[in-house]
């Protein structure tokens, strides 16, 4: 009944064919005789009603509207007068048809329901996987521009540690070889700390004996070259002091300009005539402080170094700058620092080197000429004397391109220069003052001992420093210089200066000392006012050096 009364009140064509069924019945019973109707015509008319039924609702509401129909039909012809044999001779015919009519049409209907169910669960279906195709294929695009972001990013991270790892193999190479240059550098110095004592005394008796031989005699020649050898070794010693950062030096405030332009001339005839030596200055440079003589060792290394690389005609580029090295610049050159540094470098159009041979061009004694050629120190005291002023040095090379060799040297934060002066004295001049002599060596102790009286000085001499404290109360006398070892087993020079100054205010003194010792500098670098003299020394050194301490201000 439900399902009738929602085709009554929504289905345009139901309502109007049940009305019209109606009065089909109505007209066919009542005013058209039932005997008058031939084949059945009118049973079949009025039978309108079940078949549109059972098309609309089903063959189980069509049998039942026909069985409904037929009682009514029934009713209708005995109420006129029609006989039941008619009725059923005529009628049951004609309702058998139409029986078999509103079957057909049921099922039709209900094959038609169940097929337009069937399109539209297709329908539905199809919609459903179009959705989902659509939305596999979202999902599937995304998920594809995610593995291509990830596979980019997985590309750079490996790209990044690729370069990382490069730069920390770059860093553990550069560590290894600052390590090896330290060890060699102590071995260096300890070496040429022991060697300079000898060298003391071969050089000093060298001098005193040529002193007192006559020039013709034999015996002259032979101190003579005693005396060279002694110089070329004390050089030598001195090299790997250099390479060691165990060297004295007393830096000044100075213009590298200024400073290499007086060495220009000297480097022409150094370098030769076929050489072309180009000089380029940048102006308004800034001050470094350094010991000028380590920028003319500096200088004269490189250059000879260059010379050595060109053969017949060339060129070489000196050149000066001002650099400030940020973190990226120090990052891709391992041991750098970031600050403001004055540049300078020296540059040649020679043979060039190979990545093997300029790994080990700063060690001591590693050099490419021949025998006899080269004592592979140049470039090992160049990078002594760099580090030892907290500087940097950069080489660049390539086989038949060149080498350039870039110094950075600390920018000097006071522009003022340096107002300290020496006064000038003539070279191996004595005199007649007392000189305490202090040195735990007695044959360096005996050679300068005499070397002092030779020069017209009083000397009192002692081996140990507490030899020398009761000396001195045992002299009456004033005692003008006090020339002393720097490090010794029971006292240090230092400490041997403040416990003679209360008993001596005026007192001078000058260390002596085969290396450097943090008792008088750091990292080598002579403190203010500090007078000092680098063993092995010759007389007329030494005599000099004494002078300047005795007549300064």
């Amino acid at each position: 009944m439900e399902k009738i009364a929602v085709l009554w009140s929504k289905n345009k064509y139901f309502r109007p064919l049940v009305i019209i069924s109606c009065l089909l019945i109505l007209f066919g019973s009542t005013f058209i005789p039932l005997h008058a109707i031939t084949k059945n015509g009118a049973f079949i008319l009025s039978s309108a009603f079940p078949i549109i039924a059972g098309w609309f609702l089903g063959l189980r509401f069509g049998l039942l509207f026909w069985f409904l129909h037929s009682v009514l039909l029934m009713i209708l012809a005995q109420a006129v007068g029609s006989g039941m044999d008619e009725f059923i001779s005529s009628g049951i015919p004609s309702y058998t048809v139409t029986l078999l009519i509103t079957c057909g049409m049921g099922r039709i209907s209900d094959l038609t329901k169940i097929l337009q169910h069937e399109i539209k669960e297709h329908k539905r279906i199809e919609l459903e996987l179009h959705q989902y195709k659509e939305t596999l294929e979202k999902h599937v695009k995304e998920r594809t521009e995610d593995l291509m972001r990830s596979n980019e990013q997985l590309k750079l991270e490996m790209l990044q540690n690729e370069k990382a790892n490069k730069e920390n193999l770059n860093l553990q190479t550069s560590l290894k070889r600052v390590e090896k240059m330290e060890a060699v550098g102590q071995l260096a110095g300890g070496v040429a700390h022991d060697f300079n004592n000898m060298l003391g005394v071969i050089l000093g008796h060298a001098e005193m004996g040529m002193e007192q031989v006559d020039q013709a005699h034999p015996l002259f020649a032979d101190l003579k070259e005693i005396h060279a050898a002694a110089i070329r070794s004390a050089d030598i010693t001195r090299q790997l002091l250099a390479f060691a950062r165990k060297q004295i030096v007393a830096p000044k405030v100075l213009d590298l300009n200024q400073t290499i332009e007086g060495m220009l001339k000297m480097l022409r005839r150094l370098i030769g005539e076929n050489i072309n030596l180009v000089w380029r200055p940048e102006s308004s440079l800034w001050p470094v402080k350094v010991d000028p003589s380590q920028i003319d060792q500096i200088i004269a290394n490189l250059c000879v170094n260059a010379r050595d690389a060109i053969a017949g005609v060339g060129k070489m580029t000196v050149e000066t700058g001002n650099d400030a090295l940020d973190e990226e610049f120090c990052r891709t050159h391992p041991g750098f620092v970031v600050g403001e540094y004055v540049r300078m470098s020296v540059s040649d159009n020679g043979c060039g080197m190979d990545e093997e041979t300029l790994a080990h061009i700063f060690e001591p004694f590693f050099t490419t000429k021949g025998v006899g050629k080269g004592t592979g120190l140049g470039l090992a005291t160049v990078y002594g004397a760099v580090k030892q002023n907290e500087g940097f040095i950069n080489a660049h090379s390539e086989p038949g391109q060149g080498t350039t060799f870039t110094i950075y040297l600390p920018r000097h934060a006071d522009s003022a220069g340096d107002s300290s002066s020496e006064k000038m004295v003539e070279p191996g001049v004595g005199g007649h003052e007392t000189i305490l002599l202090v040195e735990d060596e007695r044959t360096i102790l005996k050679m300068t001992t005499t070397m002092l009286q030779r020069l017209g000085y009083t000397v009192i001499s002692a081996a140990t420093p507490h030899e020398a404290l009761r000396l001195v109360g045992e002299f009456a006398s004033e005692i003008h210089l006090l020339l002393t070892d720097v490090v010794m087993p029971e006292m240090n020079g230092r400490d041997l200066v403040n416990n003679l100054l209360p008993i001596h205010p005026n007192l001078r003194c000058l260390f002596m000392s085969g290396y450097t010792s943090d008792i008088i500098a750091q990292q080598g670098i002579l403190e203010e006012g500090v007078q000092f003299i680098q063993k092995p020394f010759s007389k007329n050194d030494l005599a000099t050096k004494v002078r300047i301490v005795l007549e300064k201000n």
